[in-house]
């Protein structure tokens, strides 16, 4: 039990070591000496961190699209590679987390307004231009060759 309370103390002091020992003792099955509710929140935190991730880049996404889609005399080559890099995130994540991918087809909804309100602060167009659902599908979101006209 001592090992645990040294591995619950090294968490304060170093993350990284903390990290690496904590590793160590599961790869050697030795469970008895890890702080399980301190691994638990540590894997929550990092579920958390892996979704609002996947938000933050899908709000992007999406606002870049719509600002394309309705500002064409304003495209530019940073739009593009905007959306280009945020598309490589999240298609990164989804191939390396495959459960990301169900999260994401139940967030794009959610994640739609705040790219809306994005798109109309940055482009001072009406609300009332775009449309109040999601135009994209899924899938084109995420396409690499995708650009609405």
């Amino acid at each position: 039990m001592s090992n645990q309370f040294n591995l619950s103390s090294l968490y304060e002091q170093d993350y990284e070591l903390w990290l690496e020992s904590t590793i160590h003792q599961l790869r050697q099955r030795n469970f008895d000496d890890i702080d399980i509710d301190l691994l638990l929140e540590e894997i929550a935190e990092m579920g958390g961190s892996l979704k609002d991730a996947l938000e933050n880049n899908l709000i992007v996404v999406l606002a870049h699209l719509l600002k394309w889609q309705y500002q064409p005399d304003y495209r530019s080559g940073s739009w593009r590679a905007s959306i280009k890099e945020h598309r490589r995130r999240i298609n990164k994540s989804i191939l390396k987390h495959p459960r990301s991918k169900k999260y994401y087809e139940i967030v794009l909804p959610d994640c739609y307004l705040p790219a809306l309100d994005w798109a109309v602060t940055e482009t001072g167009l009406s609300p009332d231009i775009f449309p109040q659902q999601c135009p994209f599908t899924a899938q084109q979101i995420i396409d690499s060759e995708f650009l609405p006209d």
